[in-house]
């Protein structure tokens, strides 16, 4: 089984800066893309952004293009989101995401490992 465990949430104000981390271990896959996913009240888990294995290949939702930065560090199992120049719109739970699909799978639902999440509160 795989563990995955998010850190690096909380409250900031608009225009502010978090870094997001995520420490996966268990019997993680040999090869697995990953993903940053988030859901506020009331919405459905969307995709953030999401990275390959080798980290070479890059997706990320317009809402947040330009703004946010995912990479991942293999030798120790972790995966980041740096957030820079946030906005109230982007409160929200966020969940870091596994799957041996590949780094160009956007759905949760094609994920099979999962966060427990990290609350993100930006204030106006």
């Amino acid at each position: 089984q795989v563990q995955l465990v998010e850190s690096g949430g909380g409250l900031v104000q608009a225009g502010g800066s978090l870094r997001l981390s995520c420490a996966a271990s268990g019997r993680t896959p040999s090869r697995y893309a990953m993903g940053w996913f988030r859901q506020a009240p009331g919405k459905e888990r969307d995709i953030v952004a999401a990275i390959s294995w080798a980290g070479g290949s890059t997706y990320y939702a317009d809402s947040v293009k330009g703004r946010f930065s995912i990479s991942r560090d293999n030798a120790k199992n972790t995966l980041y989101l740096q957030m820079n120049s946030l906005e109230p719109e982007d409160t929200a739970v966020y969940y870091c995401a596994a799957t041996t699909r590949g780094w160009r799978y956007i759905r949760a639902n094609e994920y099979a490992y999962w966060g427990q999440g990290t609350q993100v509160t930006v204030s106006s």
